[in-house]
């Protein structure tokens, strides 16, 4: 049986690792701080004291640390302690280009690397519905399958290492830049006089409702659309009540002295992010 381990217990790499805990081949896990590792102690998990010794242990290994700088250095460790067949999948958010570095670096060996970047938050890794992207061969992706099934609902092999955490730089621009958007909603209610509680209340029933930003990702291509396109009748109206409705907050944050940038660029980029032209 396949043993696990798990490098970077923090806000989400801990509930990730949480649902490891009864892996029957057992689970091997690390932190620099041990009140971090405590609770998977109490569960029967084995605590390491290095990377290295994780890898001593361990034939999946998990890395959820902070950055590439972090990174590199775990999975230097690892890759000197690991032995053949190990896959070392790395959660954390990093630069393509430091996913592919590393993959090289353990080329010729018998481990493999594959980046595995997550979706979710905290809540997704709390209740195991993340979604998980892997880049990395075949073979080494399929055997992360089964106990990454048991914190993510959603397994995608996007291609060759790297382009896992493309998926995921791609997934966040929305994330942030949403983020940013509704700020600037808020401000403008704010300066309308509005509740601002009950204005979340709506924003966030209607999400539930049409699926938010993302419901706009219906097409699986980003060229014009023709002009005998069926979907561009349907297109062009959402274009059309959204370029209104823009005009319209751009009016409002004026009265109010409210600057809307966000708005601007949208209403700018509308039709032609739509595919209109």
């Amino acid at each position: 049986m396949t043993s696990l381990g798990f490098i970077g217990l923090g806000q989400i790499g801990a509930p990730m690792a949480s649902h490891l805990a009864g892996w029957p081949g057992g689970l091997t896990v690390c932190d620099l701080r041990p009140e971090a590792t405590a609770p998977f102690a109490a569960r029967g998990a084995h605590v390491a004291a290095s990377p290295a010794d994780v890898a001593e242990r361990a034939d999946v290994i998990s890395i959820m640390v902070r950055d590439d700088a972090e990174v590199r250095e775990v999975v230097a460790a690892v890759l000197g302690a690991a032995g053949d067949g190990t896959v070392v999948a790395i959660h954390s958010t990093i630069a393509p280009a430091t996913a592919v570095d590393l993959a090289d670096s353990a080329y010729g060996s018998e481990v493999a690397v594959v980046d595995a970047p997550v979706s979710g938050g905290f809540i997704g890794a709390t209740n195991g519905t993340l979604a998980v992207m892997v880049g990395g061969v075949h073979d080494a992706v399929e055997r992360c399958r089964e106990p990454f099934g048991l914190w993510a609902d959603l397994f995608v092999h996007a291609g060759p290492v790297g382009s896992a955490t493309l998926f995921k730089l791609a997934r966040n621009l929305l994330t942030f830049a949403g983020y940013t958007a509704a700020l600037e909603a808020q401000r403008l209610a704010d300066a309308a006089g509005l509740d601002l509680r009950a204005f979340t209340e709506v924003v966030t029933h209607s999400d539930g409702v049409t699926g938010g930003p993302g419901a706009i990702l219906f097409r699986d291509t980003i060229t014009a659309l023709a002009a005998d396109d069926a979907l561009r009748p349907l297109v062009a109206h959402t274009a059309e009540l959204g370029e209104k409705d823009l005009r319209l907050v751009l009016e409002l944050g004026d009265a109010l002295g409210v600057d809307l940038p966000f708005a601007r660029l949208a209403l700018d980029r509308f039709a032609s992010s739509l595919g209109l032209r």
